[in-house]
């Protein structure tokens, strides 16, 4: 689902969220990006509307993780998005219930959802959402995702050590500057990055993009 090597378990999956433009999305996966994802909420800066890119994403290499983000889906909206063939599975960034993620893993759609953390005590007490695939995101009033803010990553790094069979995603505020340090503390399955790699909203900076990647992968190696 998010790409990558699927005989290298270990290997960092780095996902480049917010693409909005074919320019973006090959320089990502020249850089060396596992997935992309693309927003498909209205409300979003980032909003992409599926009719008009679907031409451009399709063209993308089918190694590569593309994923559909939505908030608070209808179950045919999402079920649409999901069996189209150029998307490879979707990223829930709303409050989707535990009943509705139960149906879409009956359908056989791989999916991660975005679980937002504010405090310590914010992963406590789970639903099981029927996928492995988990993006810790910091919470920003009004947005669901893309907020380019921190949160504890020590929080994240406990849970990731108890919950060993998670494929956890970390998101929320990273950059070039401290992804390396995310990594080396929290040890994820995987990094996400929308505002750290941005000139403006919707539109990346390729070198910005190009040093998020590598200082990830090669913290990652460590």
């Amino acid at each position: 689902m998010f790409g990558g090597d699927p005989t290298d378990p270990g290997r960092l999956r780095i996902k480049i969220c917010g693409v909005t433009n074919a320019r973006d999305a090959e320089a990502a996966i020249e850089a060396g990006a596992d997935a992309l994802g693309f927003n498909f909420f209205s409300g979003s800066k980032r909003f992409l509307v599926l009719r008009k890119a679907a031409d451009w994403i399709a063209r993308l290499p089918a190694a590569t993780g593309r994923i559909g983000v939505l908030v608070n889906p209808h179950f045919d909206e999402a079920t649409g998005i999901a069996r189209l063939p150029y998307i490879t599975g979707l990223q829930l960034h709303g409050s989707e219930p535990e009943e509705f993620c139960a149906r879409l893993n009956g359908e056989g759609i791989q999916f991660a959802k975005a679980l937002p953390v504010a405090h310590s005590d914010s992963l406590d007490h789970l639903p099981s959402y029927g996928t492995p695939f988990l993006v810790l995101d910091s919470v920003s009033a009004g947005l669901f995702g893309g907020s380019g803010k921190i949160f504890s990553w020590e929080i994240a790094r406990r849970f990731v050590e108890a919950h060993p069979q998670a494929r956890v995603i970390l998101a929320g505020g990273l950059t070039p500057e401290n992804v390396a340090e995310a990594v080396a503390e929290v040890r994820p399955f995987g990094v996400d990055v929308t505002t750290g790699a941005e000139a403006s909203p919707g539109q990346k900076d390729h070198g910005r993009l190009r040093a998020f990647i590598q200082a990830a992968r090669d913290a990652s190696s460590l």
